[in-house]
């Protein structure tokens, strides 16, 4: 039976329980697991306090009575226990009131722990809310079940716990427009990132890629903006109803998060120009962006049209987001439109937006188009969010920047005197970067941010503290952009556990923070996301220099080691034979196939690696007569999707000499717009000349790459950005016959055009990989 199946099986009969009267030991349940930590916590006793059939709520008020149907709905769920709510207490009874005197600030809560009885007071209805999420978090992780868990003993440790948050913004951006996310996606991240306090859901509704919101009295939008066909072909779309808008407003109101709504503009806007024409500076008829990246066609601030369709949206858009803030997005907005068009023009003329202060007038006519977004929605009630780039050509008077740049627009705009929400990718807070190993986790758009990084992120720069500006951060977010998340099973991937580091980061103070002890609570945590069903990620088994999964040896042995992004146990097993736990390096004499992966505390295990260890013969050299400089190549017209499909080619193949990598690309064409992508195929072929004997590492984004017949690099059926095909063959010096083949399509959003077409290799033991130099090819006529 596959390994990972039997510790998925254990995992689940752990999880369901047993007729056994013992109940199973579940280490993950050990201590004390509250995530985030809190303010002051105090064990009081070694007695607990235990839920049975006799446990009731006594609340004080309605909010309270809300509250506590909530919880006890979920209560009843896992243990199966008629869990009551009324205004009379009993001897086993959780107590939930709000004091709105209680010494705490907004969304505090104190949450005492007796044998006999829980007491919870909240400042406020969150404060109340989150100590009662406290308080489950005391229990086992299955209380998190949505089944009836028998055979465990439901109880919490005796504590006193005095908490606050210490920011009053703590937040998640999830990026609908590149990939989109279901209603009920939506829903189950909002039950989740409740868990652990997190309080806004940004939401990301308008860009190049789609426009995701209906706007009644623009149609178009979503007949023609929500959709888009993709590179290999077929048409991807989704938007929300207003009603759907509705639904996920009110589900994570009661669960006191706050959507904040993004209406991207003026660039980033593709999608609405697609189905508007008029609303760029050209009347550019247009389709939505099928690359990623950011597109040059932006809305026409020269038009008072385009100011009537931004407050047109903005009417539909506010009420349906009761949340005192609006994010406009304002960020990665070109120009070049804008320096050529009359109206513009004519636009800085009126209104003297010319050249000052070190902005140029177009930068100070974005500033100005954000000044009467600002105004539109002051009408409504709202404040306005930007990212940093609002604060190219002046800052509107209320605006809050969300800084993601770096920290330097957020400290700027603190010194200001403006609120700020840190986001900084240089701080680990783009969760759309890799958090393992780039070779064997699935593609990202790059970067790298594990859960320690994400972990150790401070929202308070030190240049606020010394200019006595700090208090102007509001808080922290992450980001989810969706570029490279086909499925929602991949976007969990990324946001898990990182969000939850967040939820730490927000609401903890420092020196109340333990990475240590934060990975012991994620033990617990992760079992709670089992009962969700979240594909949230494990760190897999990786090596130092590079996690290959073709490992081949010329030597006697070969010996391999692994280490994890975090501590946890890691298991292998070697052709199939007994499970055993690494505890050192392996040593292989002959070729092998070993399987490796981490296991959780729970039993849930990481994917799986399988890698390959081939005991070698040199592949010999070969004479050749003659050789010229460069590589034969032929070129190929036609869209093709994969090598197959170059058999099929139609058209007539042309034939040169490449002395460059960049020669494979001198067909294509690919600026800002997608529509400028040229489809053809290369094949270049000759001789590589490897220098001395050894082991040869090859990586390329390439369709494929051949070494002496034999491939070496296969990319089919990926994206073809940071390779995860890393190939290795063991070689002679001299001569080796080579062969490449780039094709220029558009696979996952990605333009292989945009790629450098170059092949690398790195010899055994080299800390890095190098492109190959044009002094190494060769061919013959």
């Amino acid at each position: 039976m596959n390994l990972k199946l039997i510790s998925v099986l254990l995992t689940t009969v752990l999880l369901i329980g047993s007729s056994c009267s013992t109940p199973p030991e579940r280490s993950y349940n050990d201590g004390i697991n509250i995530i985030p930590q809190p303010l002051s916590l105090k064990q009081v006793e070694e007695a607990k306090f235990t839920l049975s059939g006799n446990t009731s709520f006594c609340v004080e008020g309605d909010q309270a009575t809300v509250i506590a149907n909530f919880f006890a709905t979920k209560i009843a769920t896992a243990t199966g226990y008629d869990v009551t709510v009324g205004n009379r207490c009993s001897s086993s009874e959780i107590s939930l009131k709000i004091d709105t005197n209680l010494d705490a600030k907004a969304e505090g809560y104190t949450l005492n722990v007796d044998s006999d009885k829980v007491a919870i007071v909240g400042k406020d209805a969150a404060g109340l809310f989150y100590g009662m999420q406290s308080f489950m978090q005391l229990l086992p992780a299955e209380i998190e079940s949505p089944i009836v868990v028998e055979n465990i003993v439901w109880s919490a440790p005796c504590v006193e716990i005095a908490d606050q948050p210490r920011f009053e913004y703590r937040g998640i951006m999830l990026d609908a427009c590149r990939h989109f996310m279901p209603v009920d996606f939506v829903k189950k991240q909002i039950d989740i990132l409740s868990l652990f306090k997190i309080n806004r859901l940004h939401l990301h509704l308008t860009e190049d890629q789609g426009w995701r919101i209906e706007i009644k009295k623009y149609p178009k939008l979503t007949e023609i903006g929500s959709k888009r066909i993709e590179g290999e072909g077929h048409e991807y779309g989704g938007f929300y109803t207003q009603e759907d808008i509705k639904e996920i407003v009110a589900y994570a109101s009661e669960r006191f998060i706050t959507i904040v709504p993004e209406f991207e503009l003026p660039g980033h806007e593709l999608a609405a120009i697609a189905a508007y024409p008029e609303l760029s500076c050209g009347n550019t008829k247009t389709s939505p962006r099928i690359v990623w990246g950011v597109e040059d066609i932006v809305m026409c601030p020269g038009k008072e049209a385009t100011f009537q369709f931004l407050e047109d949206v903005i009417a539909e858009m506010a009420p349906l987001f009761p949340g005192e803030y609006f994010h406009i997005g304002g960020d990665e907005c070109p120009k070049s439109s804008w320096e050529k068009c009359p109206l513009c023009k004519k636009r800085i003329r009126a209104e003297k937006l010319f050249a000052k202060d070190g902005h140029s007038s177009e930068e100070r006519l974005q500033s100005y188009v954000i000044g009467r977004v600002e105004k539109m929605l002051t009408k409504h009630g709202k404040k306005l969010i930007g990212w940093d780039e609002i604060l190219e050509g002046g800052l509107s008077p209320e605006a809050t920047v969300m800084s993601w740049r770096g920290e330097d627009g957020g400290i700027a705009a603190a010194n200001m005197g403006h609120n700020v929400i840190m986001s900084p990718n240089s701080g680990g807070l783009y969760i759309d970067h890799y958090q393992g190993d780039s070779n064997i986790e699935p593609v990202a758009i790059g970067g790298y941010s594990t859960l320690s990084r994400v972990y150790s992120y401070n929202p308070v720069p030190e240049k606020l503290v010394e200019t006595g500006k700090s208090d102007f951060v509001m808080g922290v977010q992450a980001n989810l952009w969706t570029e490279y998340m086909y499925t929602t099973e991949l976007m969990e991937y990324r946001l898990y556990p990182r969000a939850i580091a967040v939820a730490e980061i927000g609401w903890t103070q420092m020196d109340r923070k333990d990475l240590e002890d934060f990975y012991r609570r994620m033990n617990n945590a992760s079992v709670r996301l089992d009962n969700y069903d979240v594909n949230y990620h494990i760190p897999q088994a990786e090596q130092a220099g590079g996690s290959f999964n073709f490992i081949p040896f010329t030597a006697d042995t070969v010996t391999l080691a692994f280490t994890t992004t975090r501590p946890i146990k890691m298991e292998y097993s070697i052709n199939g034979g007994a499970t055993t736990q690494y505890t050192e390096p392996l040593i292989f004499s002959e070729s092998s196939t070993l399987e490796i992966y981490s296991v959780l505390p729970s039993g849930k295990t990481s994917p799986t690696r399988v890698i390959t260890i081939e005991k070698q013969e040199s592949k010999p050299s070969i004479e050749v007569a003659n050789p010229l400089k460069g590589l034969a190549a032929k070129f190929s017209d036609g869209r093709f999707l994969n090598t197959e499909e170059l058999s099929n080619a139609t058209t007539e193949s042309t034939n040169s000499v490449i002395e460059n990598w960049s020669d494979l690309l001198r067909r294509g064409k690919l600026q800002y717009s997608s529509k400028e992508v040229t489809y053809y195929a290369a094949e270049a072929e000759g001789y590589i000349n490897i220098a001395e004997d050894g082991i040869y590492y090859f990586s390329s984004d390439n369709e494929d790459v051949w070494i002496d017949g034999e491939i070496i690099v296969d990319n089919s059926n990926e994206v073809k950005r940071f390779s995860r095909n890393v190939g290795a063959i063991a070689l002679k010096a001299g001569m080796h016959q080579f062969k490449t083949v780039f094709i220029s399509n558009i696979i996952g959003g990605w333009p292989t055009i945009w790629s450098d077409a170059s092949v690398s290799m790195k010899k055994e033991g080299a800390e890095k990989f190098t492109i190959i130099e044009p002094e190494m090819l060769f061919y013959t006529k």
